[in-house]
């Protein structure tokens, strides 16, 4: 059984939740920046996935960096001014719950959310980690102690729990980790990921996972790999998803959000609750 969604399902209206991604094209500063383009290309390229996810039926939204590649662990000041401009430059056109992830970093995050006024944040909020991209380190007792610095604390948290790209650096049970980040964390909602973006979770590893948190009141959610071929069946375990690469045109990462592709998951997703 699904933990208890309450925050989440009463900020969506809905019994599952399903937050579409809206991934920013690279910003100005990483190497795949488009400087011909410019901050006009990002804002529109942003417009048009928003519109595509909203009229697909989504139920909440978030804003990711997610094409500043190489990835780093700390987002320097333009990635940060940037998220901030492109998400204030639509937030009249949100008609959904919203919030924001700036890759790989906890406190620009929370700085974003905090500008914008965003419902929910996800990242790597606590853990110790090795990787594509060397080792990092977080603790949520900074995290928690930021968000009151800056006044944030209406933002919930949602914390990716296994860190896409990496692996712990002790490593534990996924269940038993779930609990434990629980118990110490005080995470706002819980996300289980795949080894990289759009790699599907094993249903028994969320199954495994919803057990172990069962009565936490803590929100489960698949974070990575998550289509209309497997929604049924893992909405059976958790109480929603964070959806990016399935709802893009031929389900590839960096294109544009195909919105028959949101219509289609978002009517098999209702029809499972």
């Amino acid at each position: 059984m699904a933990a208890t969604t309450s925050w989440l399902s009463e900020l969506t209206g809905t019994k599952k939740s399903i937050i579409g991604m809206v991934h920013l094209p690279a910003l100005p500063g990483t190497p795949l920046y488009d400087a011909a383009g410019g901050m006009q290309h990002i804002r529109d390229w942003v417009r048009r996935d928003l519109e595509a996810l909203q009229s697909g039926g989504i139920d909440a939204v978030m804003f990711c960096n997610e094409n500043d590649r190489p990835y780093r662990l700390d987002a320097d000041a333009a990635s940060v001014a940037a998220m901030a401009d492109v998400v204030a430059s639509v937030r009249d056109e949100v008609s959904v719950p919203f919030g924001v992830n700036v890759l790989w970093d906890p406190h620009a995050t929370l700085a974003v959310a905090a500008a914008t006024q965003a419902a929910f944040a996800r990242e790597i909020f606590t853990g110790a980690f090795a990787g594509d991209f060397g080792m990092w380190v977080r603790s949520a007792g900074d995290t928690f102690r930021y968000r009151r610095e800056i006044g944030a604390e209406s933002c919930r948290l949602i914390f990716n729990i296994n860190a896409e790209f990496a692996e712990q650096i002790a490593p534990r049970p996924l269940p038993v980790l779930a609990k434990s980040v629980i118990f110490s964390s005080m995470p706002d909602a819980i996300c289980v990921s795949g080894g990289i973006t759009s790699q599907a979770v094993q249903t028994n590893n969320v199954a495994d996972v919803a057990e172990a948190i069962a009565g936490s009141g803590v929100p489960l959610l698949i974070n990575t790999g998550f289509r209309a071929s497997n929604a049924a069946e893992q909405l059976q375990y958790a109480d929603g998803a964070i959806v990016g690469s399935s709802l893009k045109q031929d389900g590839v990462t960096w294109n544009a959000v195909d919105a028959t592709r949101v219509k289609e998951l978002m009517t098999i997703v209702r029809g499972s609750e």
